[in-house]
């Protein structure tokens, strides 16, 4: 077993989509273990709190007219004439990686163990040693065309300080309005549409004594992980799918193994999107955007071991903890496949959560006949009355319904 460490910067991230095509940062044996930086795409909500001073996120999120540090964000095109910037913005997620897995071909599945998870501190002078986050209702949250307060309708970022003494929690810091801003390149943003613009302050009204009394509980996550899929060599980091991705489970946190079918030669795992906390649903449009490191160690489990084992039949994220495995229902459990060439543009308008509610049983059906050996009678009877079932998230296009079994309802016969 090694142990590697990977640092953020521009030539270790890749920003707004998954890629079987992009140069690896990484390539591991199975068993070792990576220390991973990631960067919240949000950090510019506050410059000064979440990227002065450090060196690098302010590589990554370099942009003048002369120079953009990481000029492709998003899974659009790379060539102008552009109306938002290369990428356009079709997938939104800073990404560390692709780790590639020596060996990892398709169809078996890669075991992603996180040991731990902790906040990056702020590098400011005025902020050093203190951690913050970044919260969005936005445009793509399942509230904003359901507003009862003016003006109507408003996107409305809330800053988070993140207090790591003790048992971790968030207070809200202050909030503003979006207001249109202007990048380096002259585009004019009048809703947040592009990652990594930075935010005027002098062009914003924050709102102080805001969520008073009010401390949120820290839950450590990363929102977006997983591997590349097969389908394209540049897949949007936003929508969710059979090989993990956008999943926004607050669960993904440290202790937890996570499962992803392999679909590429190498497996090509990336993760981003960290989170401080998230409820499920992600209601707003995200959670407490942060940036975090983590410790991973990766299993290979090859195709001709899965049989007997709770790996069996995969073909979709599993989710493993302490307590209970869960599986992840999707609008579509492969939208790419199901919608085609132009499916990366179509999903968005294609999100319900009845075919992600009936693709969670599905799932969580052949989980416990395939690896209880359940019938399909006891199955469901099992399901009814000991399975929990609950949304995911309704802001990633393909929206989610997590269905989890608890580990202590099955006893040794």
């Amino acid at each position: 077993m090694k142990h590697h460490t990977l640092r953020v910067s521009p030539e270790t991230v890749h920003w707004g989509y998954f890629s079987k095509a992009v140069t690896p940062s990484l390539v591991v044996r199975s068993g070792d273990r990576v220390t991973i930086e990631t960067l919240t795409h949000h950090a510019n909500d506050d410059h000064e709190r979440m990227i002065a001073g450090d060196p690098g996120a302010e590589a990554v999120f370099a942009w003048t007219r002369e120079h953009k540090g990481v000029p492709r964000r998003g899974a659009g095109p790379v060539t102008g004439p552009f109306k938002l910037g290369e990428g356009e913005g079709v997938g939104v997620h800073l990404l560390t990686g692709p780790v590639v897995i020596e060996g990892a071909e398709p169809g078996d599945v890669l075991e992603v163990r996180i040991l731990d998870v902790r906040p990056r501190p702020s590098c400011s002078h005025c902020y050093a040693g203190r951690c913050f986050g970044s919260n969005a209702a936005a445009s793509w949250g399942f509230h904003f065309r359901d507003l009862i307060e003016e003006p109507k309708p408003r996107e409305v970022v809330t800053i988070f300080e993140l207090d790591t003494a003790g048992e971790p929690f968030a207070r809200a810091v202050y909030n503003y309005v979006w207001t249109p801003q202007t990048d380096p390149d002259g585009v004019v943003h009048a809703t947040i549409d592009y990652p990594g613009v930075r935010v005027d302050h002098a062009l914003v009204n924050k709102r102080e004594n805001i969520l008073r009394n009010v401390k949120v509980p820290a839950r450590l996550h990363f929102g977006t992980m997983g591997l590349a899929p097969s389908e394209s060599d540049f897949v949007s980091s936003i929508p969710p799918s059979y090989t993990g991705g956008n999943i926004d489970d607050w669960r993904i946190g440290k202790g937890a193994r996570m499962y992803y079918p392999v679909a590429v030669p190498g497996a090509f795992f990336s993760v981003g999107d960290p989170h401080a906390a998230q409820g499920d649903s992600e209601l707003g449009g995200t959670a407490i955007e942060t940036s975090l490191t983590g410790d991973f160690e990766f299993v290979l489990h090859k195709h001709d071991e899965l049989g007997g084992s709770i790996l069996e039949g995969l073909d979709h994220p599993l989710l493993e903890t302490d307590e209970l495995w869960s599986v992840y229902g999707f609008t579509y459990a492969n939208y790419l496949a199901a919608l085609g060439p132009d499916a990366q543009t179509l999903i968005g308008a294609k999100s319900s959560l009845d075919p992600a509610m009936r693709d969670a049983f599905r799932k969580l059906r052949r989980f416990l006949m395939t690896v209880h050996r359940l019938s399909e009678d006891e199955a469901i009877a099992l399901l009814s009355v000991a399975a929990d079932f609950g949304v995911t998230q309704v802001v990633d296009a393909n929206w989610g319904v997590h269905g989890s079994i608890r580990k202590n309802v099955f006893t040794d016969r």
